[in-house]
Protein backbone atom coordinates (compact mmCIF):
# COMPACT_ATOMS: atom_id res chain seq x y z
CA UNK A 1 0.00 0.00 0.00
CA UNK A 2 1.49 3.34 -1.03
CA UNK A 3 0.08 6.82 -1.38
CA UNK A 4 1.74 9.94 -2.65
CA UNK A 5 0.59 13.49 -2.13
CA UNK A 6 2.36 16.27 -3.97
CA UNK A 7 2.13 20.00 -4.42
CA UNK A 8 -0.24 21.22 -7.11
CA UNK A 9 0.85 24.85 -7.63
CA UNK A 10 3.18 25.41 -10.56
CA UNK A 11 6.02 27.95 -10.67
CA UNK A 12 8.49 29.21 -13.20
CA UNK A 13 11.29 26.65 -13.71
CA UNK A 14 13.88 28.92 -12.06
CA UNK A 15 11.77 29.78 -8.99
CA UNK A 16 10.46 27.33 -6.38
CA UNK A 17 6.85 27.46 -5.28
CA UNK A 18 6.72 29.09 -1.84
CA UNK A 19 5.00 27.05 0.84
CA UNK A 20 4.27 24.13 -1.49
CA UNK A 21 2.95 20.96 0.14
CA UNK A 22 5.67 18.40 0.65
CA UNK A 23 5.41 14.98 -0.93
CA UNK A 24 4.39 12.25 1.52
CA UNK A 25 4.64 8.60 0.50
CA UNK A 26 4.05 5.64 2.79
CA UNK A 27 4.31 1.89 3.03
CA UNK A 28 3.27 -0.51 5.75
CA UNK A 29 5.28 -3.63 6.54
CA UNK A 30 4.01 -5.71 9.43
CA UNK A 31 3.81 -3.51 12.53
CA UNK A 32 5.78 -0.62 11.00
CA UNK A 33 4.55 2.25 8.85
CA UNK A 34 7.25 4.09 6.92
CA UNK A 35 6.53 7.60 5.70
CA UNK A 36 8.92 9.43 3.39
CA UNK A 37 8.68 13.22 3.41
CA UNK A 38 10.23 15.31 0.64
CA UNK A 39 10.21 19.10 0.54
CA UNK A 40 9.68 21.71 3.22
CA UNK A 41 8.23 20.92 6.63
CA UNK A 42 6.12 24.04 7.24
CA UNK A 43 2.48 24.77 8.00
CA UNK A 44 1.53 23.37 4.58
CA UNK A 45 2.93 19.99 5.65
CA UNK A 46 0.30 19.55 8.36
CA UNK A 47 -2.54 18.47 6.07
CA UNK A 48 -0.76 15.80 3.98
CA UNK A 49 1.31 14.42 6.85
CA UNK A 50 -1.44 14.27 9.48
CA UNK A 51 -3.93 12.92 6.93
CA UNK A 52 -1.55 10.13 5.90
CA UNK A 53 -0.71 9.19 9.50
CA UNK A 54 -4.39 9.24 10.49
CA UNK A 55 -5.37 7.06 7.52
CA UNK A 56 -2.62 4.55 8.37
CA UNK A 57 -3.58 4.46 12.05
CA UNK A 58 -7.22 3.83 11.17
CA UNK A 59 -6.40 1.11 8.64
CA UNK A 60 -3.63 -0.73 10.49
CA UNK A 61 -4.65 -1.76 14.00
CA UNK A 62 -1.49 -3.74 14.75
CA UNK A 63 0.98 -0.87 14.22
CA UNK A 64 3.68 -0.41 16.85
CA UNK A 65 6.03 1.98 15.03
CA UNK A 66 5.81 4.94 12.64
CA UNK A 67 9.06 5.85 10.91
CA UNK A 68 9.36 9.30 9.36
CA UNK A 69 12.11 9.29 6.75
CA UNK A 70 13.21 12.91 6.73
CA UNK A 71 16.20 12.69 4.39
CA UNK A 72 14.31 14.66 1.74
CA UNK A 73 13.35 17.57 4.01
CA UNK A 74 15.11 20.75 2.89
CA UNK A 75 13.70 23.22 5.45
CA UNK A 76 11.67 23.12 8.67
CA UNK A 77 9.86 26.02 10.33
CA UNK A 78 8.34 26.20 13.81
CA UNK A 79 5.10 24.99 12.23
CA UNK A 80 7.00 21.93 10.99
CA UNK A 81 8.16 21.28 14.56
CA UNK A 82 4.53 21.39 15.67
CA UNK A 83 3.55 18.93 12.92
CA UNK A 84 6.19 16.42 14.09
CA UNK A 85 4.96 16.69 17.67
CA UNK A 86 1.34 16.30 16.52
CA UNK A 87 2.24 13.15 14.56
CA UNK A 88 4.03 11.77 17.62
CA UNK A 89 1.00 12.50 19.83
CA UNK A 90 -1.34 10.69 17.42
CA UNK A 91 0.36 7.40 18.21
CA UNK A 92 0.69 7.80 21.99
CA UNK A 93 -2.76 6.42 22.95
CA UNK A 94 -1.97 3.15 21.14
CA UNK A 95 1.64 2.92 22.30
CA UNK A 96 3.02 3.59 18.82
CA UNK A 97 6.62 4.76 18.73
CA UNK A 98 7.46 7.65 16.37
CA UNK A 99 10.96 7.37 14.91
CA UNK A 100 12.77 10.06 12.92
CA UNK A 101 14.97 8.46 10.26
CA UNK A 102 18.12 10.32 9.21
CA UNK A 103 16.93 13.82 10.06
CA UNK A 104 19.11 16.30 8.13
CA UNK A 105 20.58 19.34 9.93
CA UNK A 106 17.59 21.41 8.73
CA UNK A 107 15.42 19.21 10.97
CA UNK A 108 17.82 18.08 13.70
CA UNK A 109 19.08 21.51 14.68
CA UNK A 110 15.66 23.13 15.37
CA UNK A 111 14.62 20.01 17.30
CA UNK A 112 17.79 20.21 19.40
CA UNK A 113 17.47 23.96 20.03
CA UNK A 114 13.89 23.62 21.24
CA UNK A 115 14.49 20.51 23.35
CA UNK A 116 12.00 18.54 21.26
CA UNK A 117 14.83 16.23 20.12
CA UNK A 118 14.28 14.14 23.26
CA UNK A 119 10.66 13.31 22.34
CA UNK A 120 11.73 11.07 19.46
CA UNK A 121 13.78 7.99 18.75
CA UNK A 122 16.35 8.82 16.07
CA UNK A 123 17.41 6.11 13.62
CA UNK A 124 19.65 5.73 10.61
CA UNK A 125 18.23 4.47 7.33
CA UNK A 126 18.36 0.69 7.36
CA UNK A 127 17.02 0.38 10.89
CA UNK A 128 20.09 1.20 13.00
CA UNK A 129 19.23 3.35 15.99
CA UNK A 130 21.43 6.40 16.09
CA UNK A 131 20.16 7.65 19.45
CA UNK A 132 17.55 6.38 21.84
CA UNK A 133 15.51 9.25 23.28
CA UNK A 134 12.66 9.21 25.78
Amino acid sequence: MEETTSATPQAAPDRPVPDAEPTVAHTVEGKTARLSITGELTDTARRPLVRTVTDVLLAEHSLRRVELDLRGVTFMSSSGLAVLVQVQKLGVPRGIETVLVDPPPSVARPLQLTGLWHRFTIAEAGGERAAEQS
